[in-house]
C-alpha cells in the first residue's frame, strides 16, 4: 500500500507537471483501500474519499462516498477499526459525498448500535429538495458530464436516466460554526462557500488537521461548472485562507491525496486561493469598467505558472467557466449585448445567416476548414468559430445530412483537443447526438 503523504510530497515538492505514472501513480485514485495517514486517522480512497478519526466514543467519519461504493468503504473501515460510527459529517451535499450514508446508518441498525449522528450545514436540506425537483435534469447533465454508465447516473423505474434520491438528511445542522467533542477529540466545523453553498471544512486541533472536503480537489477548483448551480470563487479563496491561518500539519481533501507538513500545506492552500483571487479581481475590475461578458471572457486569464501545478491543472473545470460564474454571481444573466436581451430564436438566426452566405453548404465548408486547421494545431480555441458555423448549418436545416455529419465530426474533433472533463463531456455529447441523427 502506498504511503499517501510521501506520494503527495513528491508532487508538491517537485511541482511535477504531470502524473508520472507508473512511478508515482495518479493524484486522484479510486481504490477503496484504506491508508492510516496519522495515528488514529485514516482515509479510504473512494469517490469521494471517506476520512475517519478514532475516538474513545467511536469513529467520526467525514463523507460517505457513493452508494455503490459504500460496501467496499465499510469493509475497508472495518478492517481498520470495528468501533461504532458515532458521527458522520457531510462536507457538502453532493451525491458522491452523501450517497453511502444509507449503508452506514443501516449497518448500525443491523448490528444493534445507536444510529450515527449525521451532521451538515443547514443548506444541505434545501439541496436535497432541489435534487428531487430537478431529478431528470441532474440525470441528463451527469450523462453529458460523465458519459453513459457513469457512477452518478441511475436508471429509474421507467427505464429513463434518473438521479440518486435515497438521501439521509442531517440530524444536526449548523449555520456558521459548530464545535463537537467526541470521545475527548474536538472537531471545529466551519461553513465556507465554494463549490457549493453548503460546504463544511473542519479543524481537528488534536491532530492539527483540516478536513477540506472539496475545497481542495487536486485539480483546478470546480468553481465554474457550466451545467450546475452557482459556485463561489471569492468565498472559496477566503475559506482556504482561513484554513492556512491555522497552520495545519495535515490536510485531508475529499478527492486527491492528503498533504502533510506545514510548509507544504501552506503552498497548496496559498496557490489555490491565489488563482481564484486573480480571476475574481480581474473579472470585477472589467465589470466595474463596464465591459461586456464577451470582452471579459476573452480577456481574463489565470496565472499560467499556477495552472502547471499538479494540484491546479484544469482537467476537470477551467478558468473560463469560473469567469462566467463570477459574472453570473455579481452581474446576473444579461451579458451586456442588447441584441441578446430578447434575441430571435436560434434557428431563425441560423436560417438568416445561411441565406446571407449562400446556403448551409457554405457554412459547412468553412467549418470543416477551420476544424481541420485547429486539429492540426491541437488548438482548442481554433474550434470556437468552427462549432458556431456548423451549429448554424444544422439549425438552418436539421435534415441536411452533410451538415449533421459535419457537426458530428467537428464536435468529436473538438472533444479530443479539449483539456477539461466538462468541456470534453459537453462536446462529446454533442458529437454523439449528431452521430445518432445521421
Amino acid at each position: 500500500m502506498p504511503d499517501l503523504l510521501a506520494l503527495s510530497a513528491q508532487f508538491v515538492d517537485a511541482a511535477i507537471g504531470e502524473d508520472p505514472s507508473p512511478r508515482l501513480g495518479p493524484t486522484n485514485r479510486v481504490t477503496c483501500e484504506l491508508s492510516e495517514v496519522a495515528d488514529g486517522v485514516a482515509m479510504v480512497e473512494a469517490f469521494s474519499h471517506v476520512v475517519s478519526f478514532r475516538t474513545d466514543a467511536g469513529l467520526v467519519l467525514f463523507d460517505a462516498s457513493l452508494d455503490s461504493l459504500a460496501p467496499q468503504v465499510l469493509s475497508a473501515l472495518r478492517g481498520w477499526d470495528d468501533a461504532p460510527v458515532h458521527s458522520l459529517v457531510y462536507t457538502h451535499g453532493h451525491v458522491d459525498h452523501v450517497g453511502g450514508a444509507r449503508a452506514i446508518v443501516d449497518e448500525a441498525a443491523e448490528r444493534g448500535r445507536p444510529r450515527p449522528t449525521v451532521i451538515g450545514h443547514e443548506a444541505i436540506r434545501d439541496r436535497f429538495q432541489r435534487y428531487d425537483l430537478t431529478n431528470g435534469y441532474n440525470a441528463a447533465i451527469n450523462l453529458r458530464q460523465f458519459g453513459p454508465g457513469g457512477a452518478l447516473t441511475d436508471v429509474g423505474p421507467d427505464g429513463r436516466p434518473a438521479f440518486f434520491s435515497d438521501f439521509v438528511a442531517p440530524s444536526v445542522t449548523y449555520r456558521d460554526e459548530m464545535g463537537i467533542d467526541v470521545g475527548g477529540v474536538a472537531f471545529e466545523m466551519h461553513h465556507g462557500k465554494g463549490e457549493t453553498d453548503d460546504h463544511t471544512w473542519t479543524w481537528v486541533p488534536e491532530h492539527r488537521a483540516v478536513c477540506a472536503g472539496d475545497l481542495l480537489l487536486w485539480v483546478f477548483p470546480n468553481a465554474g461548472n457550466p451545467q450546475k448551480v452557482q459556485r463561489y470563487p471569492h468565498e472559496w479563496a477566503l475559506a482556504l485562507r482561513r484554513m492556512a491561518a491555522l497552520r495545519p500539519e495535515l490536510l485531508l481533501p475529499a478527492h486527491g491525496l492528503p498533504v502533510g507538513g506545514e510548509n507544504r500545506i501552506q503552498r497548496v492552500l496559498d496557490e489555490t486561493a491565489s488563482v481564484l483571487e486573480s480571476l475574481v479581481a480581474q473579472t470585477l475590475e472589467l465589470m466595474n469598467d463596464g465591459a461586456t461578458l464577451d470582452t471579459i471572457v476573452h480577456t481574463v486569464s489565470a496565472p499560467a505558472h499556477l495552472l502547471e501545478r499538479p494540484y491546479l491543472k484544469p482537467v476537470y473545470d477551467e478558468p473560463e467557466f469560473v469567469v462566467r460564474n463570477i459574472w453570473r454571481l455579481y452581474g446576473g444573466w444579461y451579458d451586456g449585448n442588447p441584441a441578446r436581451l430578447k434575441p430571435a430564436a436560434d434557428e431563425v438566426i441560423a436560417a438568416e445567416v445561411a441565406r446571407l452566405v449562400g446556403g448551409g453548404a457554405m457554412l459547412v465548408e468553412r467549418a470543416l476548414v477551420l476544424a481541420e486547421t485547429a486539429t492540426a494545431a491541437a488548438d482548442a480555441d481554433g474550434f470556437r468559430l468552427a462549432c458556431q458555423l456548423v451549429e448554424w448549418a444544422v439549425q438552418a436545416d436539421p435534415h441536411d445530412r452533410a451538415a449533421v455529419d459535419a457537426a458530428a465530426h467537428v464536435y468529436a474533433a473538438r472533444r479530443r483537443v479539449e483539456q477539461s472533463l466538462m468541456a470534453k463531456g459537453i462536446f462529446g455529447a454533442a458529437a454523439q447526438r449528431f452521430e445518432g441523427d445521421a
